[in-house]
């Protein structure tokens, strides 16, 4: 284990297509291009004006599994749950942190304690990482209010599962060439790979990562911030209840629920939502309890 500062890739992120639950190797290079299919909240000239601040973590430094290499399914499916879990676990801490942060700046609002420079200024920070800026005076409930929907943990089942899905468990050129296991794409000539059967006239690169964990970061970062996913967003919120803490709401129960929100991940819409959920199941004994 390292402490590395990382910078979360200028990517717009976009699904591409899934894999069945077969250990297969991904079918990502063969799907047309879903930009237009898909929209997004930002374009990437605006992305690459707003560099996100720097978050340091404790990242893991294992050697990628050759995926490929394994004859055993179950044994495939463990060794490539393992490798990415630990990047999982640092993405809900680290949101966890910045939760609670918000959490007790809302507390103070609401007993008329006034929010200090130093509160300020992590406010603007965190604010920035979200795009969605502090108001210019200052942090204010509503702000809070759209702050705690995006700041929160999103469950290891659903995450991993999706990986499965869009890299063929890990197999996939972009996987083992460009650390992408999410189907991210980026915009800039020379950012990723090239898909070989990309649509004419498409732009599109299929972005390569220094890291797994980026690439895991800026799939948490995609779903808690891009607009294509605010219904999942909006069901995790109507969870957020006083029986489901953040500790509940990683659970592969509410994974699944959750799912129901990503039908704008992949252009094969609720197919795609019903293929994760059937993941999410098969693969329950993998899943990390309590």
């Amino acid at each position: 284990m390292i402490i590395r500062k990382i910078v979360s890739a200028s990517v717009i992120v976009l699904g591409l297509a899934a894999c069945e639950d077969t250990g297969h190797t991904s079918r990502l290079e063969e799907k047309r291009d879903v930009a237009t299919e898909v929209p997004v909240t930002e374009s990437p000239e605006k992305e690459e004006k707003k560099p996100e601040p720097e978050i340091e973590e404790t990242t893991p430094t294992q050697d990628k599994p050759d995926f490929s290499s394994y004859a055993d399914a179950n044994e495939k499916k463990k060794a490539f749950f393992d490798f990415l879990r630990p990047a999982v676990v640092i993405e809900n801490n680290r949101i966890l942190k910045e939760r609670q942060y918000l959490l007790a700046m809302s507390n103070k609002l609401q007993s008329s304690t006034p929010v200090s420079e130093k509160d300020t200024s992590y406010a603007r920070r965190l604010g920035k990482l979200y795009h969605n800026e502090v108001p210019s005076e200052g942090v204010t409930r509503s702000w809070l209010d759209t702050m705690l929907v995006q700041v929160d943990v999103i469950p290891e089942a659903l995450v991993l599962s999706q990986a499965a899905n869009e890299s063929g468990w890990g197999t996939s050129r972009f996987a083992v060439q460009g650390n992408n296991y999410f189907g991210q794409w980026c915009y800039r000539k020379g950012c990723g790979l090239v898909p070989s059967s990309r649509t004419e006239g498409a732009s599109h690169e299929v972005a390569v990562f220094e890291s797994a964990y980026q690439s895991v970061h800026a799939y948490f970062m995609n779903v808690n911030r891009n607009a294509a996913y605010k219904e999942l967003r909006e069901i995790r919120l109507a969870l957020h209840d006083d029986e489901n803490t953040e500790e509940k709401l990683s659970s592969d129960q509410i994974a699944s629920q959750l799912t129901a929100g990503l039908s704008r991940y992949s252009e094969r819409g609720e197919e795609y939502v019903s293929e994760i959920q059937a993941m999410i199941r098969h693969n329950n004994k993998y899943w990390s309890k309590g």
